[in-house]
């Protein structure tokens, strides 16, 4: 089948291409993109050293499916997803799919296991690569039967499409790795799409302070809206962060936080979670930044623990 789709050259660009797209092998599932949502790893992905079909946010309808599908027919409403454990590895063992090592869904610089087969896809007569195993920049799209799940009547694919990263990558960095406890303090810096649903997370899980930071009042009414209760405004010239970092601080007691988030996807400001929380603290950076940062000695002693959800 022909599509249209929406292709990264590798070099900083992309452009409206014609693609092939093939029938479904056996896990595989056709899909109609019904909508695709856009996140700031889009932009970077138009470098990631190879040509591919950008996206990785879509709903839409299923088309087709393999012999092995059981659990999604055409005609079916789908979210797609891009974390696509194998199942076996020691990582799935440990109930951390996430990091799985066979299809490394967040290793985004090379192809991964979990992609439907490489022929199913092509542009100018060769396999083209899908983002992040899904490629939703597209009018179709091949995927393997874990990325599918059917939605409930009612949801709109526009709003269902955000769902498979921003929504699950906010909410999740909460709810599944921090496990933010009730009663806790929890700073997020960055409210975009994934900032507010980890605020959105929080607040969910019974977080008795939620500081929200940006250099945007509007993001900051957003904030307020998905469930914090306090607001810093990051304001021009605050290069290093310092007075944001002591308005919480003060906010919360003249110390750092239970828990803090990084996304922004900036990279001078991925440690910025280490100075937010609080000695014993969780620090997250959650925004996946791909390029090089750094880290001001001595403001961080190293007393926070670090992880990076995705």
């Amino acid at each position: 089948m022909q599509a249209r789709a929406a292709i990264a050259d590798g070099a900083g660009n992309f452009s409206l291409e014609s693609i092939e797209v093939g029938d479904p092998l056996g896990d595989e599932v056709l899909v109609e993109i019904k909508a695709s949502g856009i996140c700031h790893t889009d932009h970077a992905s138009l470098s990631w050293k190879r040509p591919l079909v950008m996206g990785h946010e879509g709903a839409g309808v299923v088309v087709k499916v393999g012999p092995e599908v059981r659990h999604v027919r055409a005609g079916d409403r789908v979210v797609l997803n891009w974390v696509i454990p194998c199942g076996t590895c020691a990582s799935c063992e440990r109930g951390e799919e996430v990091l799985c090592e066979v299809s490394k869904p967040a290793y985004v610089m090379e192809p991964s296991a979990a992609h439907a087969h490489a022929e199913g896809s092509r542009w100018k007569s060769e396999p083209v690569d899908r983002s992040f195993n899904i490629g939703t920049l597209a009018e179709l799209t091949l995927v393997r039967a874990a990325a599918v799940t059917r939605l409930p009547e009612g949801v709109p694919f526009a709003s269902a499409c955000i769902v498979g990263c921003g929504v699950m990558t906010g909410f999740g960095s909460a709810v599944n790795i921090a496990r933010v406890e009730a009663g806790a303090s929890v700073a997020v810096l960055g409210c975009g799409g994934v900032g507010l649903n980890v605020i959105q997370g929080a607040r969910l899980q019974g977080a008795g302070k939620i500081i929200a930071l940006d250099a945007r009042e509007s993001a900051l009414e957003n904030a307020m809206a998905f469930g914090a209760t306090e607001g810093v405004l990051v304001k021009e010239g605050d290069e290093q962060l310092e007075n944001a970092i002591a308005e919480v601080h003060a906010i919360n007691g003249d110390r750092g936080v239970d828990y803090a988030f990084e996304a922004t996807a900036i990279p001078k400001l991925g440690r910025i979670p280490l100075q937010l929380a609080r000695n014993g603290g969780l620090a997250l950076q959650v925004s996946g930044i791909y390029d090089p940062g750094g880290v001001v000695m001595p403001g961080v002693m190293w007393t926070e623990h670090s992880v990076a959800p995705l």
